[in-house]
């Protein structure tokens, strides 16, 4: 029966959520998902080893709802979600966050965006921004709500070209995913690696002008963990440190953070500020000097 969806003009969606205590968030999440407008989707959920209470209102939910759940001891993102994906059978595969909500027509608008398209190996979305109860945060905080539609390359994503993919939207098609051999389990940003990845393969990434899910802040977003951030991205990026670049890529980033933490973070601001080599040093440099020099 899957089989036959995958080969049917409505192709079956996978939506892999991998949670791990989010206990206080994944409710919204599976829901947001059952309640889209189109069909058919499989919902896999898999408990990464939560000590939250996760497991027992994840329990509650499958057996209201009846969606497939699995328990395992904390594998990491990347491992679980290779694993899960590899038992799913969507030709179309959609991580997403135990902590966001999809819109109801997210995976209508970009199945049929998808559709004649096999040179776009992922399709994306803008998303807005809510707070931890749910309340959509000031327009000050909405960057990625109202950005054009953009059509990536790899040098664009590698460069930072455009504005990219939001990983609260992304939806992958199978053959690329399967074409670069997956996540990489040793790296644990595992959305920008596999959108690297996939446009490196020859695929385009492309991001529709309209938000279509809600990506929520709360105290534990990773992008918050500076010094997480700082040595993971540049992990990331070293997978394709081969490619023309790279130092300049590598460099730009570390300039970048040390703005960042420079008013954060002093200590991994000193540290970043002593790998960037003199002739590397920017206007972003040069900002974050002043505020290093100022008492937080």
């Amino acid at each position: 029966m899957m089989q036959d969806h995958i080969c049917s003009e409505s192709p079956l969606v996978s939506v892999i959520i991998a949670s791990y205590n989010h206990r206080p968030y994944v409710e919204a999440s599976i829901r947001s998902v059952l309640a889209q407008t189109y069909q058919p989707v499989e919902l896999i959920v898999v408990d990464d080893g939560s000590t939250d209470g996760s497991v027992e209102l994840l329990q509650e939910l499958v057996a209201e709802c009846g969606f497939s759940l699995t328990f395992q001891p904390n594998m990491g993102l990347s491992r679980t979600l290779n694993a899960a994906i590899a038992r799913s059978a969507g030709s179309l595969i959609v991580p997403f966050g135990s902590d966001d909500i999809m819109f109801p027509h997210r995976l209508a608008t970009q199945v049929a965006y998808l559709q004649d398209k096999p040179e776009v190996g992922i399709c994306s979305a803008n998303i807005e921004n809510i707070g931890p109860d749910g309340q959509i945060l000031p327009e000050k905080e909405q960057r990625k709500r109202n950005l054009p539609f953009r059509r990536l390359d790899f040098a664009d994503l590698f460069f930072d070209r455009k504005p990219g993919p939001t990983a609260a939207t992304l939806m992958l098609r199978r053959e690329a995913f399967e074409r670069v051999g997956g996540f990489d389990p040793n790296i644990r940003l595992e959305d920008i690696y596999i959108q690297l990845a996939i446009a490196r393969a020859g695929y385009f990434v492309d991001v529709l002008g309209e938000p279509l899910s809600q990506y929520r802040k709360h105290p534990g977003n990773t992008y918050k963990k500076h010094r997480f951030m700082y040595q993971n991205v540049l992990t990331t990026f070293a997978a394709f440190k081969e490619q023309d670049g790279y130092d300049e890529v590598c460099m730009g980033y570390r300039n970048a953070m040390f703005l960042k933490s420079a008013n954060r973070d002093k200590q991994l601001a000193r540290e970043i500020l002593r790998e960037i080599p003199l002739r590397y040093w920017n206007r972003k440099t040069l900002r974050g000097l002043c505020r290093l020099a100022l008492p937080r």
